[in-house]
């Protein structure tokens, strides 16, 4: 049972960072359905970062230095997604294109992108196996507290971890309190709600906008590099990330745009995926129909927040409507 709580955890922390970052930018009234494609370029960013700096070392883990190994990845994964937000940022806030189908488009794009430089990373290799993998890096990821094995259950549910887990954790805090308690926090959820009044009271809308899809994005990248370095141990293969962008986005509406419910709803979504290898193991033959539980969950969620018409559940009210200051 710990086991399985701990691989469900490492499958939750990668729609949590994608969550996370999707909150940040839906509080600003924007609904990015490129989630899945920016995931996906913070996980090649970062794995290019990564290959680069290993060869650059000669392969050898003796040459490497510990803060580089890491450092280089974790840039290179943040300014490869911020990238992708900062151009859905200009389509959808300076051009006022149509939200959805940008979000769509940078989605193909991301994918797409990612798979070109992984076919090249692969090509270079010339590895017999459609992969790369990256051991040497993933294992400064991987490091945990040294104390951690001494302390039985207790060290392996809690003190196991990469440092990634426990920043996406973190991340989902700080971003609850920034909304909740700070006026920067205050402005932006006025800007979602209703950005011609935040306007009106001197609020810039478009550098809010511009800033949260680009942090939103940076901290989304994260989640895609967390997959390769720590759940997948380094290794990068085509197609392999799954749909964890969409659940990402289904996790924003089960957590009710509140980023600390997100944290428990991720773990609970990676259960839930989990429970299809645990049926697997149990014999069972229909393991394929665990793979809906997550969506079943979120409809649910939806439904029932619909019929209770709640204003705090109701995502921000200008949420996927473009703002012209002109018919303010």
């Amino acid at each position: 049972m710990i086991g399985y709580i701990v691989r469900s955890i490492f499958l939750g922390v990668p729609m949590l960072y994608g969550a996370t970052g999707e909150i940040l930018t839906e509080k600003s009234g924007h609904l990015n359905l490129g989630i899945p494609g920016i995931m996906y370029v913070g996980a090649i960013s970062g794995v290019s970062g990564a290959f680069i700096y290993e060869n650059a070392c000669g392969n050898v883990l003796e040459n490497m230095n510990p803060f580089l190994a890491i450092i280089i990845p974790l840039i290179c994964s943040i300014l490869g997604s911020a990238i992708m937000g900062l151009l859905y940022s200009f389509f959808t806030v300076t051009l006022r294109a149509n939200q959805n189908v940008t979000g769509l488009a940078i989605t193909t794009f991301g994918i797409g992108l990612g798979n070109f430089f992984g076919a090249s990373l692969i090509k270079l290799v010339k590895s017999d196996m459609p992969s790369i993998a990256l051991t040497k890096t993933s294992g400064f990821f991987c490091q945990k507290l040294p104390f951690a094995d001494d302390l039985g259950w207790f060290g392996e549910l809690f003190l196991s971890f990469d440092f990634l887990t426990y920043f996406a954790v973190l991340s989902a805090v700080v971003l609850s309190f920034v909304l909740n308690r700070t006026r920067i926090g205050l402005n932006l959820r006025a800007v979602g709600e209703s950005p011609a009044t935040a306007d009106a009271a001197g609020i810039n809308v478009t550098r809010y906008k511009y800033l949260s899809t680009i942090i939103g994005s940076a901290i989304a990248g994260l989640g895609g590099l967390q997959y390769v370095m720590a759940y997948a141990n380094g290794c990068w293969s085509n197609d392999a990330f799954g749909d964890r962008g969409w659940m990402a986005i289904a996790l924003v509406i089960f957590a009710l745009w509140k980023p600390n419910m997100a944290i428990l709803g991720a773990f609970l979504f990676g259960a839930l995926c989990n429970a299809n290898v645990y049926a697997e193991g149990l014999g069972v033959e229909t393991q394929e129909l665990f793979k809906m539980l997550p969506y079943i969950v979120t409809i649910i969620v939806l439904v029932f927040t619909s019929m209770r018409k709640k204003r705090e559940h109701q995502p921000p009210a200008h949420l996927g409507l473009p703002y012209f200051r002109e018919e303010r």
